[in-house]
């Protein structure tokens, strides 16, 4: 019988599964195991190293965004009726490292009596001119200074004052209601912080911030209505 068993397997499984004792398999097993641990080692530190990557990224585009601009919130009532209380704006911190300020500009400086604050106001003088103020009327230059973006004239007079070299004389656009060159003298050119270049928030207020015209109507939406021929022009008045 053992014969015949023995013809019966070799005709039914010519090539019988060898014996493998438990402890081999298990071994067996554990290797398969071992083996799969450095691809799954290698996965983690690449995860790991794309997330750094992205927060390096993450930072130097962070710092330098910070190198050309900056957000500001007005806080008061001094650039009235063309920024208000609350209204967010962009900072240009790049132009006058290549050009000067000009009249008209709006700034954010450090005034020089208030170190570590920010203020916003709006270049009157230039470097070298002779700023003087008659009830309420600007002169420089013994010239009237046209001002479209004043809506009255401010109370008071000041006497001339010379502008000294790397200094500008600044003035609130809502004269009675602004403490400013009249009131503290020249601001240095080293205290300004940059030109005041967009405005963004709320967005009824969306747009550029020009020198010779009241914010209120270079808007986004005055634009908007006066390419797309719309008679809506509130922001405007």
């Amino acid at each position: 019988m053992l014969s015949g068993f023995s013809e019966e397997r070799g005709r039914d499984n010519p090539s019988p599964t060898p014996y493998v004792p438990t402890a081999q398999a298990e071994a067996g097993d554990m290797t398969l195991v071992q083996e799969a641990q450095p691809a799954s080692t290698k996965s983690i530190r690449s995860v790991v190293g794309e997330i750094l990557e992205t927060i390096v990224l993450t930072l130097i585009i962070f710092f330098a965004i910070q190198a050309l601009v900056r957000n500001f919130r007005v806080v008061g009532t001094s650039m009235e009726p063309n920024l208000h209380n609350g209204q967010y704006l962009i900072i240009d911190k790049v132009s006058y490292r290549f050009s000067d300020p000009q009249v008209g500009d709006v700034v954010v400086f450090e005034p020089p009596n208030r170190p570590g604050e920010d203020y916003v106001k709006r270049i009157i003088g230039l470097p070298g001119q002779l700023v003087e103020i008659r009830n309420g009327q600007v002169y420089i230059d013994n010239r009237p200074l046209k001002e479209p973006y004043t809506v009255r004239r401010g109370s008071y007079s000041m006497e001339p004052r010379r502008v000294g070299p790397n200094e500008y004389f600044v003035l609130g656009d809502n004269r009675d209601s602004s403490s400013d060159s009249h009131m503290w003298g020249m601001l240095p050119r080293a205290n300004i912080v940059g030109r005041a270049w967009i405005s963004y928030w709320p967005p009824s207020s969306w747009g550029l911030i020009t020198r010779d015209a009241p914010t209120s109507t270079t808007t986004l939406f005055y634009w908007l209505g006066t390419l797309f021929g719309s008679n809506h022009q509130s922001s405007k008045e």
